[in-house]
């Protein structure tokens, strides 16, 4: 598990108001109905992104992180992965989410980040969205590259390289790799994956927090708050560089 019920993400590095933010129910392409959290600027913003969380799907980190973009000046939306089989229920502590997560499939994840980017491109006008997300979501951030969306770039934490080598071909949008040191997935891993995707003509940053654990963008985690802050400014300055490419 990446996030536990106390976890909470830090703040970026400039904070302004948020406006309109709450939960929703969108409805994918094939019917199936799913929560998602949305939190907007108060002000203007040509920019959006789409979160995938981790394994336990739409849980209060997810919620809270989409309000710190809004706050950041990013249009936010967070979704679940488990409308299918879970339904509309709650996302807590005592969700039992592994038969859920074996139940997801890469078509399913695709066409319910659709529906969430239709969203956000209806409600808030922005030009370049892009995804992010955590651990089983770092992957499939890394993923929508894939998918035909037209993101402005994919941005994944703690993500498994393993899970997406045989998309690395039909990356259409630049990624940002931001890697634990201490993670369980190896760097070198992660390091190869970026060679082999940069091989294939994708655009890609790499982060590598020497000494940093799986999970460490946490508030909690004082002693990892330089690597917090730093990654913050990777995923804004990333998003600086390509919202009008």
């Amino acid at each position: 598990m990446c996030y536990g019920d106390d976890a909470r993400p830090p703040a970026p590095p400039v904070i302004g108001p948020v406006g309109d933010h709450g939960d929703l129910v969108l409805t994918s392409a094939d019917g199936t109905r799913f929560a998602a959290y949305h939190a907007q600027p108060e002000g203007l913003s040509d920019r959006a992104i789409l979160i995938l969380p981790d394994i336990r799907g739409l849980h209060t980190f997810y919620k809270e992180l989409a309000l710190r973009f809004a706050e950041a000046g990013v249009h936010a939306l967070a979704f679940d992965y488990f409308g299918r089989t879970a339904g509309l229920t709650g996302r807590d502590e005592d969700f039992v989410f592994m038969p859920h997560v074996e139940q997801t499939t890469r078509a399913g994840i695709a066409a319910d980040s659709a529906a969430g980017l239709a969203w956000l491109r209806e409600r808030s006008g922005a030009s370049a969205i892009f995804s992010v997300g955590f651990c089983f979501g770092g992957s499939n951030s890394w993923a929508q590259a894939a998918a035909g969306h037209g993101l402005a770039g994919c941005m994944g934490f703690y993500g498994k390289p393993s899970r997406v080598l045989d998309l690395v071909p039909e990356m259409t949008a630049p990624l940002l790799v931001l890697a634990a040191g201490a993670d369980f997935t190896p760097v070198e891993e992660v390091e190869q994956f970026v060679k082999d995707a940069r091989n294939e003509g994708v655009e890609v940053e790499l982060e590598v927090f020497p000494g940093a654990p799986h999970s460490f963008f946490d508030r909690s985690f004082a002693q990892h708050r330089d690597a917090c802050d730093t990654a913050w400014r990777n995923m804004l300055s990333f998003m600086d560089s390509h919202a009008s490419v």
